[in-house]
Order: structure tokens, then sequence, then C-alpha cells
């Protein structure tokens, strides 16, 4: 049993008033359920989960409103959400594991695992630069097929072909779902298992964890139904990466369907439930463990967790910082510490570690905004929960 004991206050069942959440809070955390409250009651949520854990404690499990679009089928505890680029920090943990094993060496160039990779000057690009969105590929110039994005390898060998957009040490263009083709193909050329079967038979399975990086069919009626926003997406000042990466026509193939699901894109597919989120992200609040068991050693989550560059980022709108696939709290958007660990995903969702508190949290909503990196509904959220510790 972990220090951090709690009492569960159960909340209102009631899952049709919208106004209401469904799920527990521990005591002295009340205000979290007003603010998660607080965004259905003003408009701007359709279904939406927030999940905390203190230490090994889950202190906070909100959820409430609707899984689906007609607003019929209230969102409970087996909802699935796609978390978009949330996934980003889960994947690292399974590259983290081969770092450990001397399989992958975060100092050495892809293209010592990867050959193809080092065509166009991309030879001396590290593992570690890769995952910290150095490598100048954020996606196709020039146009694919976006039917490509749903089959890894040949994905993956036209990513290799490319000419990088900057040169190396020339800082950080944020690469949406490239990243997760890169992570996802050096995983392919040293392990006989996948990025999404290593985390889940090493991790998700054994601890119980509800989160899928290729989402079985089996599954796929849990899966709450995103609604797009009318508003465009505010991208900022736009530029030759942030076409590429974003705005051509074949910069993504169809988020939502089937397909998309199955497939593994450990940059931007991950699906799972707030609490799965937040658990997962307890490893970077409590340097490597979950719970009680370690899933990377300290001198491992060091060095996936250290700052590889910071600065203006060439796609994403301000300053950033990164480690080997985790974003840091540069602009301290997921509370006050600038030493905590995050990443948004596409439309509002987004989680956070925060080592120094040893407080990890996750917000998964189907009503999608229009900000890359901050999110009101979320933002009073996590702002709530803070002021309660």
């Amino acid at each position: 049993m972990s220090a951090f004991t709690v009492d569960l206050q159960r909340l209102p069942t009631d899952v049709m008033d919208m106004s209401k959440a469904t799920g527990f809070v521990a005591a002295g955390f009340e205000p979290v359920r007003k603010a998660f409250e607080k965004n259905f009651a003003e408009g701007p949520e359709l279904g939406a989960g927030f999940a905390a854990y203190l230490g090994d404690e889950l202190i906070v499990d909100l959820r409430g409103g609707f899984m689906d679009r007609k607003a019929e089928v209230a969102w409970d505890e087996r909802t699935l959400c796609p978390v978009y680029s949330t996934t980003k920090p889960v994947a690292p943990l399974g590259v983290a594991t081969l770092v450990e094993r001397g399989l992958l060496d975060y100092d050495a160039p892809v293209a010592d695992y990867w050959a193809e990779f080092g065509a166009e000057d991309k030879g001396a690009i590290t593992v570690a630069e890769a995952l910290s969105h150095q490598g100048g590929v954020p996606g196709f110039p020039d146009p694919i097929d976006p039917d490509m994005w749903l089959d890894p390898p040949a994905l993956s060998a036209a990513l290799a072909r490319l000419k990088p957009m900057w040169g190396r040490g020339e800082g950080s263009g944020y690469h949406p779902l490239t990243w997760g083709y890169i992570a996802g193909e050096l995983v392919r050329r040293v392990s006989p298992r996948s990025l999404g079967a290593i985390l889940r038979e090493d991790v998700c399975e054994p601890l119980g964890i509800d989160f899928w990086i290729g989402l079985p069919a089996s599954e796929h009626a849990r899966v709450a139904q995103m609604m797009k926003p009318k508003e465009p997406t505010q991208f900022g000042q736009r530029n030759d990466a942030l076409r590429a990466a974003f705005l051509t026509p074949w910069a993504a193939a169809n988020r939502g369907g089937a397909e998309w699901r199955s497939v593994e894109i450990p940059s931007a597919n991950g699906h799972g439930t707030a609490p799965a989120t937040a658990r997962l992200y307890s490893a970077y609040a409590l340097k490597g463990r979950i719970g009680e068991t370690r899933v990377i050693a300290p001198v491992t989550w060091d060095e996936l967790t250290r700052e590889r560059v910071s600065g203006k980022d060439r796609i994403l709108p301000g300053e950033v910082a990164f480690g080997a696939g985790v974003m840091r709290n540069l602009p301290l958007i997921y509370g006050p510490k600038p030493n905590t660990l995050c990443h948004s995903g596409w439309g509002g969702s987004g989680a956070f570690g925060d080592p120094d508190a040893q407080l990890s949290g996750a917000y998964v909503c189907n009503r999608q905004g229009t900000h890359l990196l901050e999110d009101a509904r979320r933002s009073r959220i996590i702002d709530a929960l803070y002021q309660c510790l």
C-alpha cells in the first residue's frame, strides 16, 4: 500500500444530467469534480473523462456526457477514447525497454539499425534526435496516396527516402504522424515484436491497463465517436514544414475509420480510458515505475526524459522542449512545474506526469477543440487539481 492512501467519495450517477459527473474523487479533491462538471454546464463538452494518480493511488476518476455524436449512449468506465498525439509518450516506454536490453542506443544513428533511413544526408541523425522531432521529415511535401499511412512498412520506406526539410542540429519541427513510423520501424528492425505488442504484452496486460496502440476489432464498439470542430485548427504562422506536417490532402489517412484504429501508429492512434492513460503517464511521475512495477530503470528514465532540444519549433506555436519522445512542460500548460513531462493530442486530449509531486493525470474527450497544445477545458481541470495539493 502506498503512503498516498485516500478515501474515495462516490459521485452522483444520473448520467443523463450533462452537468453531473459519474465516478469518484478523493476527499479534498472535490474542486476537480466541480471544474469537470463546469465544462459540461457551460456547453463545450459532449463526452469526456479525467483521471489522476497521486503516487500509486487513483485519486480522481470522473466521466460524463455521451460517447456518441447523437448524445444517446452514456460515456461509461469502458468507453475508449482516441487520444491522438497523447499516445506519443506512451510509445517511448517500449523503446526504452529495448535501450535497456542493448538493442537500441539513443546516441547511435538511426541508420545503424535502419540503413535506408540514411538516404539524403540523414545518416548522422541519432535515435534520440529522431525521437525529439529533429529528423527534418515531419511529413511529405509531395503527394502520396493517403492510404499509405495505413501500411506502416510502405510508409516507412517512403519516409526513409525523404530529403530532410532542415539540417541536423537546426532545432525541432514537430512530426505529428511520421514520428510514430520512425519509432515503429526502429523497433521492427531490432525486435520480433512490434512496439504496440511490446507495450500490450509487457506493460498493459500484466498491469490491467486498458490502453491500446493497434486496437483489435473486438474493441471497436466501445470507442467514442469524435465530433470535429466547425472552426479550423489554430496553427499559427504557416510554412513549408507545417504544410507538409498537417495541411496537404495527403497529410493523413481517415482518422477514426476501422483500419485507422486497427493499424499500429505509435504517434497518433492510441485508444484508452482516462484512468489507463493517467496510469501509463505515472511512469513519468514515478521515474520509471507504474504502481509497484518498475517498467524502466531510473537511469533509462533519465535518458528518456532529459531535454534533447528546446526553443521555437518550426511547426508548433511558441517555444517547446522535447526529451526522447516526451514533451517537457516548457509553456507550463500542464500545471506549474517545468519538470513535468506531458503531451497534448489533436482536439484536446492530454496527459502529464509530474515527478516533483508524483502526480499524473489524463483528460480525454470526443468534442474536439481547435488548439494544438492548450485546451481550456483540460487546463481548468488540471489547475483545480494542483490547487488541491
